[in-house]
């Protein structure tokens, strides 16, 4: 766990202290591991070389509304998977296994080809429409759905409760721990995604944040690493906070599924 947890922490807390020194010291030998100096220059460099706040505000739209429709898509075609008879679903179910097995790259030309005949480009629609398909949530929820007790969805249903009924008051319920680790991991990969937003934007209006670290490397013949790491803080702290507040139901998960027979 020690070795992990300097695999892992070195290159944050490299990147948080950088952001604290001047680029002199940045560059000194040999490296200091506490700043000597401490400054919040580099933060200020960093809002005011590109339009941070644009940013933030694209990331967080883009996110909120991807993951939102994510989850909806999980969560209907998982319990829909698991719950509802209805012709060819075995079929159905392998199609989005196989759809596991493609490389988001792959999907690339195709999905901008569409976005671009639609006129989607550098608008919204654009960022959003073509990630709001999950089927690793569908698989996830669904696989969720199957291991919950059949007794209380029997029940449900002699009280007459409709299949929404059972899945709003029943079945997402119990649910919380694997709807929560979805969530982070949804909102990660949308929140940290580079290419789709660089491909299918062009002007800094409707860029996200992982492009806007990418501009400070475009505005300086030598680069400003305290900047570029201050930048990163921009990226890196909204997600440690949504993690921060999503861990309790995740170990939650963990330590009741640890208890069951």
């Amino acid at each position: 766990m020690l070795l992990a947890v300097v695999v892992i922490g070195a290159p944050m807390y490299w990147m948080l202290t950088t952001a604290f020194k001047t680029n002199r010291e940045i560059y000194s030998a040999p490296p200091t591991w506490i700043p000597v100096a401490p400054t919040l220059e580099n933060f200020g460099i960093a809002w005011h070389a590109a339009p941070f706040g644009r940013f933030y505000v694209n990331s967080i739209v883009v996110t909120s509304v991807t993951a939102l429709g994510k989850m909806l898509n999980a969560v209907f075609c998982g319990y829909a998977f698991a719950y509802l008879r209805f012709p060819k679903k075995n079929l159905l179910f392998i199609l989005v296994l196989c759809a596991l097995m493609i490389p988001e790259e792959v999907t690339i030309l195709p999905n901008y080809l569409t976005v671009a005949r639609l006129h989607w480009v550098n608008t919204y629609l654009g960022l959003i429409v073509p990630a709001l398909g999950s089927a690793f949530g569908t698989f996830l929820m669904r696989q969720h759905f199957l291991s919950l007790p059949r007794e209380v969805l029997e029940a449900a249903e002699v009280d007459g409760a409709s299949h929404v009924q059972t899945l709003w008051r029943v079945v997402l319920p119990m649910s919380r721990p694997v709807l929560a680790t979805l969530l982070l991991l949804t909102v990660v990969q949308r929140w940290n995604d580079f290419l789709w937003p660089l491909i299918v934007t062009n002007s800094s209006s409707m860029r996200t944040l992982p492009i806007g670290i990418f501009t400070l490397f475009q505005q300086e013949g030598t680069t400003v690493w305290g900047a570029v790491m201050a930048g990163a803080l921009f990226v890196v702290l909204p997600v440690l906070i949504l993690y921060l507040w999503a861990q309790r139901y995740i170990v939650e998960g963990i330590a009741s599924g640890a208890v069951k027979g």
